[in-house]
């Protein structure tokens, strides 16, 4: 039983009572008691049925065999490997029915005919342009775009909000001014001041003809709103679809998230970044220290892309969606130097590659001067630590600042992990003392940003729907590049005395850093 503020949505207003998620404990059952009947009915059978046990070691060392070969990161087969080979039965179970982290085959039907709809634009242009600027750096833009089906844009203005009471003041005055439509997607709603204000403006827009819908990740909301959320809203003249509805099956559902933060107004105008829509994100309330989040404001024609993102999110959960892309693409100019591309990011097979991760490494490997780097976790595979160690070694001011105050301590274990083998290859590693970092900003050479939803973890660059913004050359880089040295002089620069530990703290960091891909 926990307290929780939950907005009525007929009143509007806040009230505080016992939420238990009645569905969604229901869902976790039946999940465990599903794994753990399988899981029986095998044992019985082998211990009960002759020679079964042979086809049991057999068909252990195919999963062993067959997770080898799989294209998967390495760190990522590791503790598979482990469970398959020291644990018979229960291993290879858990592999066969928790592994995949690819859709389900009717996801992936309607998934093809969403995402056939694309944006017509020839970027041949702009990309002629960045190459005469910087051959380098247009590579980036590039397989960017190609790994995420986008486009590069000029004409968008980019604002950068330091925090997230910042992006909400203006997010409000964007609202009111809606005249079309309104599209919301976010891993957590919660009622609240941020909510209730949004949902005031969202009803009465509704009941203008305004056309709004609101996506939100169902197990992100799990412990914030009822799980018939979205009933209620339909009440209220409001499109609403829980992103991937947590049904009780042993499988990937757990994965698979939409971790996106997105509203477009008219075509217009979009906001995204770390922020969602609850109240210690604009430190209304006070969770874990300062919330240090950041997002931005686009307008213009990049916007586009944030529509295609949100309209692919809506009409994947909603089986009726039969929109036409087209009619909701705005042609908004803003006039403004530099170029951007808003991207998504995501499971196989709408995404064959790791988008943010290729677009963070390329960014570490070209860098000339510096890469800041500011996120809630460290949680990376061995291909990132080593980029962060060679691009520190050969002289490139390499500075990551996370949290001291963590809001979830195995996860604050598992980052501080990481830690002696970058400060050793010279990485400046900052905790913000005064609380909680949630901003996913990186930064290199006063001249590339990519401010998103992407932590570096592996929930964000390997299992979730992400989204970022890549930005060149744009002035908004200036606001990005003093916001984080605010931070950094709010933070403790970690040194090596900061990180002894006993022998029980060793042995459990090891285990931690070993299953950490599988959390």
């Amino acid at each position: 039983m926990k307290k929780k503020i939950i907005v009525d949505p007929i009143k509007n207003t806040g009230r505080e009572i016992n939420y238990i998620p009645f569905r969604y404990i229901v869902a976790i059952f039946l999940v465990v008691l599903e794994t753990l009947a399988v899981i029986a009915v095998m044992s019985f059978i082998t211990i009960y049925v002759p020679y079964f046990y042979f086809a049991v070691v057999a068909t252990q060392f195919g999963v062993a065999i067959a997770i080898i070969n799989r294209k998967d990161n390495p760190d990522y087969k590791l503790p598979w490997l482990f469970f398959v080979m020291l644990i018979p039965i229960v291993g290879f179970m858990l592999y066969f029915m928790f592994y995949s982290r690819k859709l389900n085959k009717k996801q992936i039907k309607r998934m093809d005919r969403l995402t056939k709809q694309r944006i017509k634009k020839d970027d041949t242009g702009l990309l002629a342009q960045l190459s005469s600027q910087d051959e380098i750096i247009v590579s980036q833009a590039a397989i960017l775009k190609k790994l995420s089906d986008s486009h590069i844009y000029a004409n968008t203005d980019i604002r950068y909000f330091p925090l997230g009471e910042n992006l909400f003041a203006a997010m409000v005055e964007d609202l009111k001014k809606a005249e079309k439509f309104i599209f919301m997607e976010y891993f957590i709603i919660e009622g609240g001041l941020f909510w209730n204000t949004i949902l005031e403006i969202l009803k009465k827009k509704a009941k203008s003809g305004v056309e709004v819908r609101v996506v939100y990740d169902d197990i992100g909301c799990m412990m914030t709103l009822p799980g018939s959320y979205h009933k209620q809203l339909r009440k209220l003249g409001i499109k609403a679809v829980p992103f991937s509805r947590l049904r009780g099956q042993a499988n990937n559902e757990f994965n698979n998230r939409s971790h996106r933060k997105i509203t477009v107004i008219d075509g217009k105008v979009g906001y995204t970044g770390g922020v969602n829509i609850a109240d210690e994100y604009i430190n209304r309330i006070e969770r874990f220290g300062h919330w240090k989040d950041a997002g931005l404001r686009m307008q213009g024609e990049a916007v586009n892309e944030l529509t295609r993102l949100f309209l692919i999110d809506y009409g994947l959960n909603d089986k009726k969606a039969e929109d036409n892309f087209a009619d909701y693409f705005g042609n908004e100019v803003c006039k403004q130097d530099g170029y951007c591309i808003p991207f998504g990011d995501g499971p196989k097979p709408i995404y064959e590659r790791q988008v943010a991760k290729t677009a963070i490494l390329n960014m570490l490997n070209q860098a000339k001067r510096y890469v800041y780097i500011t996120t809630p976790y460290l949680i990376i595979d061995n291909e990132l630590i080593q980029t962060l160690e060679n691009t520190a070694m050969r002289g490139v001011d390499v500075r990551i600042i996370t949290p001291h105050i963590p809001d979830k301590k195995l996860v604050f274990l598992m980052t501080r992990s990481h830690y002696a083998l970058l400060l050793k290859a010279g990485v400046n590693i900052y905790e913000y003392e005064s609380g909680f970092v949630h901003a996913k900003t990186y930064l290199s050479d006063d001249e590339t940003a990519i401010v998103g939803t992407i932590n570096m973890d592996y929930r964000s660059l390997v299992h979730h729907f992400e989204n970022g913004v890549w930005i060149y050359k744009h002035k908004v880089l200036e606001d990005i590049k003093k916001d984080i040295f605010d931070t950094q002089a709010k933070s403790i620069q970690v040194g090596s005395g900061m990180l002894k530990e006993n022998l029980w703290q060793r042995f459990v960091r090891a285990m931690v850093k070993v299953f950490s891909p599988l959390l």
